[in-house]
C-alpha cells in the first residue's frame, strides 16, 4: 500500500475489517455485565467417556519464529479409503505459558471457507483474552486446500476477474460473467484433478478429529467463526462424545441450501448498507454526508463508476477501480462497523474521481497481497462451496434468482445471485447434503449470533442453537460479522465457558 492522507486511520479500520472478516478477537474497553433475557441456565451434563478415536501419531513440533511452533500432520486424502494418497495439514501453536495450569489445546478456525488458521493465530494471538492464552495452547490450522496445507490453485492472477461487473446491465456483461465462470471452473479442474473431489467440509471434519488425536487431547476444545461454525457443528454431530467444549460465533445454518444461504445474505447485506447510509445521512461529520439525499448520492456514485472506472490516484497502482472492485470494497466494509469510517472516506474520495481507498478496502477482502500476488482463499472457497452445496447447472436459474432478490436487496441481488456461477460447471459433483444437526449427547455448545451480522444473519444462529440438543444461544446486539471481535461481553462469556465448561444462560444478551 502506498502512503496517502489519513493512512493511520485507514490502517486501523482495515485491521479491524480483516480481523472481523476472519473473526479475529480484538481488544475492547470494559463493558457492563451482560444482560440476560429469560431462559433456563445450562447444566453441565454427565458425559460418557469418548468412543475410541482414530490412532494418529503425535504432531511433531518445531520452532517457526516469534515464539510459535509449527507442525505438519499427514491425513488420508480420501477418508472413505476408496482411493489412496495423503494431504498435509499445517498447524501452528502458541503454547500455554504455565504447563501446570494448562487445560489442553484450543483449536481455532477463522472462517472462509478459505481462511488461514495459521495466519490467524500468528497475527492475532495477542488479542485473545489472557484467560484463553494462559490456559490453552492456541492452535490454528489451515484446512485441506488452504494456504500452507496441501492447497488448491486455479488461477494465479485474479486481477482480470476483479474487472468484471458483478451486476451485469446487458447481455454482453452477463455473457462475460458466464464465460469467466466456465473458464475458471475448467482451470480448477485441470490444475487440481487429484484434490478437487476431497475438499468438502465433511473431509475437514474428519481431519479435525485426527488433529485432535495428534494433539493428544481426548476431547476437542474448539472455537469456530463463521464457516468455522459449520465445521464445528458437523463435528459435534458426528463425534458428540469427543467434544469437551465448543463455541461457534457467526453461525451458519447447516440445513440451508445454496439458494437460501444467498437469499438470506442478500437481505442482510442490504439491511447493513441501509444502516450505514442512514448513519451517514444523520451525521453531518460523515465524510459522505448528503443529508436526506445520501442514498441517492450513493446510487449515483455507483452508476458513475459503472460508466467510467476510477483511477487510484493516491497510490502507485495503475489499476482502474470499476464496479467489481467497488462492490467488493462496500461488501468488505460492511463486515465490521469499525470499517465504516474508511468506507465513508472512500466514497467521498470516489466522488472526487479517486478510487484509491476503494482499492485498499477491496484488495485484502479478495486475497490480494501488497505485492500483487493472491492467496488461494477464493480458490479454496469456491472448491468447498461447490462440494458442500448442490448448485443449479442451468445458468438461467441464476438470473431468475437475481430477479427475485432485487425486490428486497436491490444493491446486492445480482452480485449475490451470480456469486456461485462456477459451480454450474464444476467438474466434481457435490458430496454434502445440507441438513439439520443434533449432536445428541454432546456437552453444552455455545452459539453466538449478532443481530446486525450481514454475512451470517442472526436467524442462522437461532436455528443452529435450536437444532443442537445442547445448544446455548448468546445474542449480541450490534453491527458486523461475529461478536467475539467486537464485544467484550461475548469474549468474556466465551472465554469463561471454554475454560470452565460452564455455559452461560441460554438466551444471554450482550449489548456492548
Amino acid at each position: 500500500m502506498s502512503d496517502m492522507p489519513g493512512r493511520r486511520m485507514l490502517a486501523t479500520a482495515l485491521a479491524a475489517l480483516l480481523f472481523a472478516a476472519a473473526c479475529a478477537p480484538a481488544s475492547e474497553p470494559p463493558s457492563a455485565p451482560p444482560a440476560a433475557t429469560p431462559g433456563s441456565a445450562s447444566v453441565r451434563p454427565t458425559v460418557a467417556p469418548p468412543s475410541t478415536g482414530p490412532t494418529q501419531p503425535p504432531a511433531r513440533w518445531s520452532d517457526c519464529g516469534g515464539g510459535f511452533q509449527c507442525a505438519t500432520v499427514i491425513v488420508p486424502r480420501d477418508h472413505s479409503g476408496a482411493t489412496g494418497g495423503v494431504v498435509n495439514i499445517a498447524l501452528i501453536r502458541r503454547v500455554a505459558p504455565d504447563r501446570s495450569t494448562r487445560i489442553g489445546s484450543l483449536l481455532i478456525n477463522p472462517g472462509g471457507p478459505g481462511g488461514s488458521g495459521v495466519e490467524f493465530v500468528r497475527d492475532g494471538w495477542q488479542s485473545f483474552p489472557d484467560e484463553l492464552a494462559g490456559r490453552f495452547d492456541l492452535v490454528g490450522f489451515d484446512p485441506r486446500g488452504v494456504n500452507a496445507s496441501t492447497g488448491i490453485r486455479c488461477i494465479d492472477n485474479l486481477d482480470p476477474r476483479a474487472n468484471l461487473d458483478p451486476s451485469p446491465d446487458d447481455d454482453a456483461e452477463l455473457q462475460a460473467l458466464l464465460d469467466d465462470a466456465q473458464g475458471y471452473a475448467n482451470q480448477c479442474a485441470r490444475r487440481n484433478a487429484d484434490l478437487l473431489p476431497f475438499l468438502s467440509t465433511d473431509d475437514v471434519v474428519a481431519d479435525l478429529d485426527l488433529l485432535r488425536a495428534s494433539l493428544g487431547d481426548d476431547r476437542l476444545t474448539y472455537l469456530g467463526f463463521s464457516y468455522g461454525s459449520l465445521i464445528g457443528s458437523l463435528y459435534a454431530d458426528r463425534f458428540p462424545d469427543r467434544v469437551r467444549a465448543m463455541a461457534l460465533d457467526g453461525a451458519l445454518d447447516p440445513r440451508h441450501d445454496l439458494v437460501q444461504v444467498r437469499s438470506d445474505q442478500a437481505a442482510a447485506f442490504e439491511a447493513a448498507l441501509g444502516r450505514f447510509l442512514a448513519d451517514c445521512a444523520g451525521r453531518p461529520t460523515c465524510a459522505f454526508h448528503h443529508g436526506a439525499g445520501t442514498i441517492a448520492a450513493f446510487d449515483t456514485l455507483i452508476a458513475t463508476i459503472d460508466e467510467a472506472p476510477l483511477p487510484a490516484s493516491r497510490t502507485r497502482d495503475r489499476r482502474k477501480v470499476g464496479p467489481g472492485l467497488t462492490a467488493s470494497a462496500v461488501l468488505a466494509a460492511l463486515y465490521s462497523r469499525a470499517a465504516w469510517p474508511a468506507l465513508e472516506v472512500a466514497l467521498s474520495l470516489a466522488e472526487l474521481g479517486d478510487g484509491s481507498l476503494l482499492l485498499l478496502l477491496s484488495d485484502p477482502f479478495r486475497g490480494r497481497k501488497p505485492n500483487g500476488s493472491y492467496s488461494n482463499q477464493i480458490d479454496a472457497y469456491t472448491a468447498n462451496v461447490c462440494l458442500d452445496y448442490p448448485a443449479r447447472t442451468d445458468t438461467q436459474s441464476y438470473t431468475e434468482l437475481a430477479a427475485r432478490l432485487a425486490a428486497t436487496a436491490p444493491h446486492f441481488a445480482q452480485q449475490v445471485a451470480y456469486n456461485d456461477l462456477a459451480c454450474a460447471w464444476w467438474s466434481v459433483p457435490p458430496t454434502r447434503t445440507p441438513g439439520p444437526v443434533a449432536a445428541a449427547g454432546a456437552p453444552p455448545i455455545v452459539v453466538v449470533g449478532t443481530t446486525g451480522d450481514p454475512a451470517t444473519p442472526f436467524g442462522w444462529a437461532e436455528s443452529l442453537a435450536n437444532q443442537l440438543e445442547s445448544g446455548v444461544l448468546v445474542r449480541r446486539e450490534g453491527e458486523g460479522h461475529t461478536g467475539f471481535a467486537s464485544s467484550t461481553c461475548v469474549r468474556d462469556l466465551v472465554a469463561a465457558y471454554l475454560v470452565t465448561i460452564d455455559a452461560p444462560e441460554d438466551g444471554t444478551v450482550c449489548r456492548d
